[in-house]
């Protein structure tokens, strides 16, 4: 298998966003959990994404992941590799978007690395290096109070500097409209003065396919889907991709069995669409508390699940407020809370999948990733979008046969995700 564009992806969920990105845009694409075994026959693709869980962990096992999956990706070709991050920039001042970025390009031979993590679709720009959401700058939005990396800084040229060794730089919305060539004189002068990334602005999706455009001549890039969009533009335009698009008609093939949604995201949208759900389908709201006090909470969900799912689907949700979030990670730390709520919300969605659940909707990136894990799912093929960002996936060479899967970042989907969601895999 050999492929143009290869993307490392920090959770599992941007994993699948990006996986749908570039499908929409004309790439045949695979997401693969981890590098795959060499036993795992992949599809023939243009592109593959490979789906990490490095966003929370150590920056030093980051940059170990992330350059092994480097080295998988240009042994089968990839001529780019894109360091896909989430489109909120969420991170800590050690990292890890920093020193992954510049570990990739370390490895590529140095140079500049274009950064952004704009995705005007989702409403994430970046103006004068600062992020804004939904026309607010991100420090002032809700998306500022991530569980684990609350962002409290909307200017990327600062944030990005304080976890890199090398200096910052920014290429600002002039210059972009200027075209391809005015970015690429740009990044040669900030090449000379030793700057090794560059905060790259972006308002539409014009932008980004200008970033794109010069990216691909280059080995690295970081960024979000938007950029992804831009990338696999600019391979199309290229003529190199003679596939004439990706189709997802196998991905959607039903598969019947029973259908659940496990919810472990604390974020405003999945919030509200938890409270839509309840209207149409049974949900049942675990005491994260009782979670971390060790309480037999999991039992008893998969008891409560065992006596409904069979007339339908059910809803499990570990999902809290902002408020009832910060008093549990000041009571029992915040990697502690966090990784007692991923555990009980992968082995309760491992044990519905036990009894039969074969479409199955996870809301969070951490609480994906860890489901994943546990189900011990190698790969997906990407099918249609349920909503922006987020596709139906089919699984690939799993133990437990076909299964439908769609992972929500925990802020994407509109009020009625999870019924739209459902509706969409048979």
């Amino acid at each position: 298998m050999a492929i143009f564009l290869g993307s490392i992806a920090d959770d599992y969920t941007g994993a699948s966003d990006l996986a749908n990105t570039l499908t929409k845009n004309g790439l045949r694409t695979v997401q693969t959990v981890g590098i795959p075994d060499p036993s795992l026959a992949l599809p023939d693709v243009d592109a593959v994404v490979v789906s990490l869980k490095i966003r929370s962990v150590p920056a030093s096992d980051a940059v170990a992941a992330a350059a092994s999956a480097e080295r998988w990706l240009r042994q089968r070709g990839a001529g780019h590799v894109l360091y896909k991050i989430c489109s909120t920039f969420d991170s800590t001042d050690a990292g890890n978007i920093g020193p992954v970025t510049e570990a990739l390009s370390d490895a590529a031979g140095g140079g500049v690395v274009l950064v952004t993590p704009a995705f005007p679709e989702t409403g994430r720009t970046v103006y004068l290096g600062h992020l804004f959401v939904g026309g607010q700058p991100l420090n002032e939005s809700p998306l500022k109070d991530h569980p684990l990396n609350p962002m409290h800084d909307a200017n990327l040229v600062r944030v990005l500097t304080r976890q890199s060794r090398n200096a910052v730089g920014l290429i600002d919305l002039t210059t972009i409209a200027a075209g391809p060539g005015a970015v690429k004189m740009r990044l040669d002068a900030f090449r000379t003065a030793g700057v090794t990334a560059v905060i790259a602005d972006a308002i539409f999706e014009r932008d980004l396919e200008t970033l794109g455009e010069v990216a691909l001549e280059t080995p690295v890039s970081t960024g979000a889907s938007g950029l992804g969009l831009g990338l696999a533009r600019a391979l199309v335009r290229s003529g190199r991709i003679s596939s004439g698009g990706a189709t997802t008609a196998d991905a959607i093939r039903p598969v019947g069995g029973l259908s659940a949604i496990v919810a472990g995201s604390c974020s405003k949208a999945t919030l509200r669409q938890l409270d839509i759900a309840e209207r149409s389908m049974p949900v049942l709201r675990l005491d994260p508390e009782r979670l971390l006090a060790g309480a037999d909470e999991i039992a008893a969900a998969i008891s409560w699940a065992g006596e409904r799912i069979a007339a339908g689907p059910v809803v499990i949700a570990a999902s809290a407020a902002p408020e009832t979030v910060s008093r549990l990670q000041s009571l029992y730390g915040r990697e502690a809370s966090g990784h007692a709520i991923e555990t009980a919300t992968s082995i309760i969605a491992a044990e519905l999948v036990e009894r039969g659940v074969q479409r199955l909707v996870i809301a969070g990136g951490e609480t994906s990733g860890a489901a994943v894990d546990r189900l011990a799912i190698p790969a997906f093929l990407i099918g249609p979008e349920i909503a922006p960002g987020v596709p139906v996936l089919r699984t690939v060479g799993n133990a437990q046969g076909d299964m439908l899967l769609a992972l929500k970042s925990g802020n994407f989907g509109g009020e009625d995700f999870f019924t739209a969601a459902l509706a969409m895999m048979r």
